[in-house]
C-alpha cells in the first residue's frame, strides 16, 4: 500500500510505502504519528500514488495543462529504458572488451576481497579446517600465511570463531 501524505508544517508531499509508526518530512524533518498525517490518496499502485503527487505539486504551481501532457510515470520509465545504448555497446565504442569486463565482475563477485573476508571463505567453504587448511587456502588468494594465522587468532580472542582440536568453525 503506498499513499501520499503531507505536511503541516511546511506542506511537502510524500509518498509512504505501508502504514509505518510514525513518519518523518523529508523537507523539514519533523515527525508524526502516521495517523495524524494528511493522507491525500491511498492505493496499492506505486506509480498510481506517484502520478497524484506530481499532480498536485503541478497543480500549486499553476502547471495542471502541462502536466495532464505527460505521459504516465510507468511509460516515461519505458522511454528511459530504451533510450541511449546498451553498457556492451557503450563499451565496445569506447575501446573496452564488453566481455572482458564481465569476467572481471565475475571474478569480483565469487568472493572476498578482504584479506580478513578471505579467511572467513575458508572457513565456511571447508570442511573441519585446520589452521593449515585456512592458510593454504588463502595462500592461494595472495593472503600471506603470517597474516592468515594472526587473523585467526584474532577471530578466535573476538569470539567470532572457534577451535577445537585443532579444527576452526564460524559462530
Amino acid at each position: 500500500m503506498y499513499a501520499v501524505v503531507g505536511c503541516d508544517e511546511c506542506q511537502a508531499l510524500w509518498i509512504v510505502e505501508g502504514r509505518p509508526d510514525s513518519s518523518q518530512c523529508p523537507r523539514c524533518g519533523k515527525t508524526r504519528k502516521y495517523e495524524k498525517r494528511r493522507e491525500f490518496v491511498t492505493t496499492d499502485d506505486e506509480d498510481h500514488a506517484r502520478e497524484v503527487r506530481a499532480s498536485m505539486l503541478a497543480a500549486r504551481q499553476g502547471q495542471d495543462e502541462a502536466f495532464a501532457e505527460l505521459d504516465s510515470f510507468a511509460e516515461l520509465d519505458a522511454q528511459v529504458d530504451d533510450a541511449g545504448i546498451d553498457d556492451d555497446t557503450y563499451l565496445a565504442e569506447s575501446g573496452i572488451d564488453p566481455e572482458a569486463v564481465a569476467e572481471a565482475g565475475e571474478r569480483e563477485s565469487s568472493g572476498s576481497s578482504s584479506r580478513e573476508g578471505i579467511v572467513r571463505d575458508a572457513l565456511r567453504e571447508l570442511d573441519e579446517p585446520t589452521e593449515d587448511d585456512i592458510v593454504a587456502y588463502a595462500s592461494e588468494r595472495d593472503v600471506p600465511a603470517e597474516y592468515t594465522r594472526t587473523a585467526l587468532q584474532k577471530l578466535v580472542r573476538a569470539g567470532e570463531i572457534s577451535e577445537s582440536r585443532g579444527t576452526y568453525r564460524l559462530l
